[in-house]
């Protein structure tokens, strides 16, 4: 694959949900993740289902990242961080700086339980129910110590942890937070996450019940910026860390499919369902009010659920936004900002069509 020098992402896996979806287009999109691309690093944003051979397929490897930045700890955000650290002891170079791996940290509480449940629910590993992000890492890491012991012990590969440091995003001190109380604080001012000579990273919480904390990332550039929502409802949080962002990645779900799926099921669990993905999601018009409310000049629809929609659907919105507006396939590249080598580079519908 041919990369432009200006920066740009590429978009590993564009379907959200944690499911494999089935039907017609199965298989087409993998799970969401994104690589935020710099010069020669890479930046991944979530680790969906097939991220790593999306990344070998992108034309990167593990060695490539310096750090992975989670927006929540949903398992269609996380499931396959377990496999980029145990294959990626293959890729690593000897001497490399540990992978930074970020994202939020322990909940602190149980989320409030359904008011359709009839009797309460039993939570899973009660002794620590929300792990955080490096809580997460380790018992990970934990779960598959026959192997990597092996690896350690008879082919002296290196250990994980001397390879990979996941940390937790502190939230600010009086940003008025909590978890089911006030899980997206109003008019909270983004905040730095990250920092090098590449790349700030600025985050802010967004509304994802009863998920929390759950957050969008800002990168910002010498040639531009890009802003990626994580799951959310529409969000004013959102709208002031994108604002002037040069391309906006903005989760999208079809509520029709919604309606079909569940609207005719009488069950509380379709019901509770249904509630959860009105009130913790976007519809593509939703997106697109948010873009223009930020002054994005691209918006880019990313974490489609069903992963199986038409293309045409989403891209049916298309002509009501003002700037650029762009459905990507899996391993498409959108560049964000800047003039960079190649011609192309600075034309986000041409390049959202490079494979």
């Amino acid at each position: 694959m041919n990369h432009p020098t200006a920066p740009h992402v590429v978009t590993l896996g564009t379907a959200g949900g944690p499911r494999w979806w089935t039907g017609e287009n199965a298989g087409r999109r993998a799970g969401i993740s994104t690589a935020v691309v710099v010069g020669d690093v890479v930046y991944l944003v979530d680790a969906g289902t097939g991220v790593g051979n999306q990344l070998m397929r992108a034309g990167y490897s593990v060695g490539d990242v310096r750090a992975v930045f989670l927006t929540h700890l949903h398992s269609d955000h996380t499931i396959d961080l377990a496999s980029l650290a145990v294959f990626g002891l293959f890729s690593l170079r000897p001497g490399q700086d540990p992978v930074r791996i970020i994202g939020p940290g322990d909940r602190g509480a149980l989320p409030p339980v359904s008011a359709r449940a009839t009797t309460a629910p039993t939570p899973l590993n009660p002794g620590s129910p929300t792990p955080g992000t490096a809580e997460m890492f380790e018992r990970l890491m934990h779960a598959h110590a026959t192997d990597l012991n092996d690896r350690i012990i008879d082919a002296l590969r290196p250990s994980p942890s001397d390879l990979f440091a996941a940390s937790d995003i502190g939230i600010p001190d009086g940003s008025g937070y909590h978890p089911n109380e006030n899980p997206t604080p109003a008019s909270m001012e983004p905040f730095e996450i990250y920092r090098d000579e590449w790349v700030t990273v600025t985050a802010t919480l967004v509304e994802h019940p009863p998920i929390a904390p759950a957050f969008a990332f800002r990168f910002d550039t010498a040639g531009g910026s890009v802003t990626i929502s994580g799951d959310t409802a529409p969000c004013e949080n959102l709208v002031r860390l994108a604002a002037g962002t040069d391309l906006l990645l903005h989760e999208a779900i079809d509520f029709d499919w919604v309606e079909r799926s569940y609207g005719g099921v009488e069950s509380e669990e379709a019901k509770a369902s249904m509630d959860h993905h009105r009130r913790s999601h976007t519809s593509p018009e939703q997106a697109i009010r948010i873009a223009e409310s930020a002054g994005a000049s691209a918006l880019a629809l990313h974490h489609l659920v069903p992963g199986t929609t038409p293309a045409g659907v989403w891209r049916s919105h298309a002509p009501s936004f003002s700037g650029t507006f762009l459905v990507p396939d899996d391993l498409d590249i959108i560049p964000f900002g800047g003039t960079g080598d190649d011609a192309e580079a600075g034309d986000p519908t041409e390049m959202a069509a490079t494979r």
